[in-house]
């Protein structure tokens, strides 16, 4: 018994002396819970005129246009590029060109490094603005400069290849923002400076018209003020109501995604109306019931406080064609700013009582509300008093008022206005006038158009030389063609053709490339090209035209937009197509600091390469 006690006490020992080796486990400790932080209700100031509406529940989200911008590769600059470029923008374009797949044959003759080292390109910095909501495809004008650190001298004659467009600051970093859009195709300098006249800045810097493509939809959100899934429920309610299911559209236009936020897709009809459709959107008025209540609450609104006209109108538009009757009776109001809010909406809403009161005021003396009028009477149906209105205006004697009426008859397609494609470099408009005018587009689609009662011819006898000896034209008096002596470039040979007396058939001239396909004699001029030879002309007074440009407001326009919106985050979304961003609904919030705002850097500190007034021309 004893020996059998001492082995059980052998045996404890043994097991107590083999725990030492084993590792103890700590207990795990308890999960963290992350909480989502509580989201405290918007304040804002709602105006009484935009009371019960989607803009008085939330706010849209990309409701403002986005800059974007990129470096691309200009080719066709014959001597005029630079081979001088930074580390960092070196080291980024040829990553971007081989990533694009230039240098491998059989399409491209040279490599990355051998096109960078050419003084045929240079490296430019591009950007555009993207229209709020724009859906893929969407084209948009651009803007091209020099690169800082390059010695370019001129862009003149040169091609943008295809090169990726950001939101953001322009950055050669690793890391990159998604690419909204691409851009490419010929540069449209300063065409009222002469070519090649030396390294003056309007040189260095052009635009691409419709060279911009959107690569992707542009998203559009609403985030409501105060969340509730009852309030996100009520607003895609109105706005389905307001905006029915189109044929060949995916779904309704609004989608709730939950209790603050309601994703909006612009219906079929309204893709190349993005900003019509959100502002409709804004203004949709919350209850479905009794619209023509609601339209004499705003017309109450309105007159008292006349500066919301613009709301009012808008407002009257949501509601649709019932409010027409509570409109037609502020048709003839004494006061401007109610009346043409009226007459908007009227026009808008197809109200054939409207086109009198129209065309009365598209002939008064005020010059903004005669193109006002003329703005609202383009976008109405076939009718012959319009037809008629406008026709009368091209014998004005404002030529801006022949020009918008010139527009607006192209516009409605109307048989006195006719439209030619000159190769794939502009349209060619041509159609009556009172005083033989020359219009040319500076923005979208490429355009000349020549309006005149007459034929419009060269004067004769003439000689001139322009851009520096690179063109002569001489003819005698009764010739039926003059001869031009053109130089592409000061280094190459001189050809001598012949060419027509008559305007049209002297921009088709310019313009025309001969070949295979058209033998005919043509000095293949660029766009800009071909508008900045007809302006010497007209200085020179051997054409006999009035000259009108539209402004260029892009340029101004960038500039504007930077110094007006702030980039926001949005982790309360966790989604990235919202990054890039800006918040603005058109009212005043009282309280949006909920810790997503970023500061933009002040816009005074951005230094272009050159002198942002270097592309525009003054009207």
């Amino acid at each position: 018994m004893h020996r059998l006690r001492i082995i059980l006490l052998a045996c404890a020992s043994l097991a107590l002396g083999s725990c030492d080796s084993v590792e103890r486990v700590d207990r795990r400790p308890e999960p963290i819970r992350l909480e989502r932080p509580e989201r405290r209700p918007i304040e804002v100031e709602v105006p009484q005129i935009m009371r019960g509406t989607v803009a008085s529940e939330a706010v849209v989200l990309g409701y403002r246009d986005v800059i974007v911008r990129g470096f691309g590769l200009v080719v066709g600059l014959r001597g005029t590029g630079s081979r001088a470029l930074p580390a960092d923008v070196r080291a980024f374009m040829l990553q971007d060109m081989g990533r694009k797949g230039i240098g491998l044959p059989p399409f491209d003759e040279f490599s990355p490094e051998e096109l960078l080292d050419s003084m045929d390109t240079a490296v430019v910095a591009v950007e555009g603005i993207i229209p709020a909501g724009s859906p893929r495809g969407t084209p948009f004008d651009v803007r091209v400069y020099v690169a800082a650190g390059t010695t370019t001298t001129s862009l003149e004659g040169g091609r943008l290849y295809t090169c990726d467009l950001r939101p953001g600051q322009l950055s050669s970093g690793n890391r990159q923002a998604t690419v909204l859009a691409t851009a490419k195709g010929p540069i449209f300098v300063n065409p009222f400076v002469e070519p090649r006249a030396g390294m003056t800045q309007s040189r260095l810097s052009g635009r691409i018209l419709e060279g911009g493509t959107v690569k992707r939809d542009m998203p559009l959100k609403l985030r409501l003020y105060t969340p509730s899934h009852n309030r996100s429920a009520t607003l895609q309610t109105a706005i389905n109501s307001n905006f029915p299911r189109e044929p060949g559209q995916d779904g309704a236009a609004a989608r709730g995604e939950n209790d603050e936020s309601v994703r909006i897709w612009i219906p079929p009809s309204y893709r190349t109306r993005t900003r019509e459709f959100i502002e409709l959107m804004r203004h949709t008025t919350l209850s479905l019931d009794a619209p023509e209540l609601v339209a004499l609450q705003v017309r109450r609104a309105l007159l008292a406080t006349p500066a919301e006209s613009e709301a009012a109108s808008w407002r009257w538009q949501a509601l649709g064609v019932r409010t027409i009757p509570m409109l037609q009776e502020l048709y003839t109001y004494p006061e401007e700013s109610p009346r043409l809010a009226a007459l908007r909406a009227g026009a808008r809403l197809n109200d054939r009582l409207v086109v009198p009161h129209l065309i009365d005021m598209a002939n008064s003396k005020d010059e903004e509300s005669r193109l006002a009028a003329i703005e609202l009477l383009t976008d109405l149906g076939v009718d012959p008093r319009i037809d008629k209105a406008l026709k009368d205006l091209l014998q004005d004697r404002d030529v801006d008022i022949r020009a918008a009426a010139f527009a607006a008859l192209g516009t409605r397609l109307d048989p006195a206005i006719s439209m030619e494609r000159v190769g794939s470099k502009f349209e060619l408009w041509t159609g009556p006038s009172v005083a033989p005018t020359l219009f040319v587009s500076q923005s979208g689609t490429p355009r000349i158009a020549v309006a005149a009662n007459e034929p419009v011819r060269i004067e004769l006898p003439l000689t001139l030389q322009i851009w520096s000896g690179r063109i002569l034209m001489k003819g005698d008096h009764g010739d039926d063609h003059i001869e031009v002596f053109y130089r592409a470039t000061p280094e190459s040979d001189r050809i001598i053709v012949d060419a027509p007396t008559d305007l049209v058939g002297f921009i088709r001239f310019l313009a025309r490339r001969s070949g295979v396909d058209d033998p005919r004699p043509g000095l293949d001029l660029a766009y800009g090209e071909v508008v900045g030879l007809l302006y010497e002309m007209v200085r020179a007074k051997v054409l006999r035209v009035d000259f009108k440009t539209e402004q260029d407001r892009l340029m101004a326009a960038i500039l504007k937009l930077e110094a007006e919106t702030a980039p926001i985050e949005r982790p309360e979304f966790g989604d990235p197509d919202f990054d890039f961003l800006e918040v603005d609904d058109g009212m005043t919030p009282a309280s949006l600091d909920d810790g997503s705002l970023a500061p933009l850097a002040d816009p005074a500190t951005r230094k272009p390469a050159v002198d942002p007034r270097g592309g525009i021309v003054p009207r």
